[in-house]
């Protein structure tokens, strides 16, 4: 296939690019710097300049490229202020897929991929119950947080209502790997200035080399109209998760902290105190998928050993 990839510099699009391109697809990676472009030239990928947010300027940019697919890995949780990415990812969820949408139509896709995250099955304490595709997804909630589900809902709906077009949704994990947002965490435990909850929830992370992988199969079998969670073999608390992260780096155990500390910053609190364990059994049968990095026991060495 021809997949005309948006975020194709990002965390996800870099490995996505090149093991799109080995399993024999060609891809077009859209790019907002000519820097970029050529690096996905360099990589044996094409490539368009273009703002997803600025609906003219990408119909124009991509009026010459035909595509089968489009997929959507677009977020702005590279920025350094929270709030900045938060919103920055919140717009590229609404008004990125709805361009996109016009986009694919133009090339004249008939399959487009979105990234979606498991928080979308909300921010509270889950309890032991394992959660699946089948389970209620981004119901209304309200404040800030209310906003960021708002959004996950939006590109997964524009996505599925879409005519003529074969719609397939991620629900991807903490994404963990050779990129920036990990880099930031290993440096905050460093100065350990990433206090976690006393007690904390279950997270659900992926790898970066598998969540790309996942989203090569969801691009071949995935089904229209469904979603998938791309999460590893084994939810973990922060605590543990962190705790491992300093010692392979070195660095001392973060520091516990009651809950209620962390509220002056409420994404952080709300992500910190989420319990959820989220099944990729889904993925497993439909996309002949499996991680190969099961938990992050096998994947935080690996991190460690890419930065020696």
């Amino acid at each position: 296939m021809r997949v005309l990839l948006a975020g194709a510099s990002g965390a996800v699009g870099r490995p996505l690019t090149r093991q799109l391109i080995a399993a024999g697809h060609q891809v077009v990676g859209i790019s907002r710097s000519q820097s970029n472009a050529e690096r996905l030239r360099n990589a044996g990928a094409e490539a368009v300049v273009a703002d997803v947010m600025d609906r003219e300027n990408l119909l124009a940019a991509v009026r010459d490229v035909r595509a089968d697919a489009v997929v959507h890995e677009l977020t702005a949780l590279g920025t350094t202020k929270m709030g900045e990415a938060l919103q920055g990812t919140n717009a590229l969820r609404t008004t990125g897929t709805a361009n996109l949408l016009a986009a694919a139509r133009a090339v004249g896709a008939h399959r487009f991929l979105t990234q979606s995250i498991v928080l979308g099955y909300g921010y509270r304490d889950h309890g032991p119950r394992v959660i699946s595709e089948d389970d209620p997804f981004a119901e209304p909630v309200g404040g800030k947080l209310g906003e960021a589900v708002a959004a996950i809902r939006a590109t997964e709906e524009q996505v599925f209502a879409a005519d003529e077009m074969e719609g397939v949704a991620l629900r991807y994990g903490f994404f963990y790997g050779q990129d920036r947002m990990t880099d930031m965490i290993v440096n905050l435990v460093r100065k350990r200035r990433l206090p976690v909850p006393s007690g904390g929830g279950y997270a659900n992370f992926i790898y970066l080399e598998d969540a790309a992988a996942a989203t090569v199969a969801a691009l071949e079998k995935g089904r229209a109209g469904q979603a998938y969670n791309i999460v590893d073999d084994e939810p973990v608390r922060w605590g543990d998760y962190l705790d491992t992260l300093a010692a392979a780096f070195g660095a001392r155990r973060p520091w516990r902290v009651p809950s209620w500390m962390l509220r002056p910053i409420p994404y952080a609190h709300a992500m910190m105190t989420t319990s959820m364990r989220v099944s990729n059994a889904k993925a497993k049968r439909e996309l002949g998928w499996a991680p190969a990095v099961p938990t992050y026991r096998e994947g935080i060495p690996l991190i460690a050993r890419a930065a020696r």
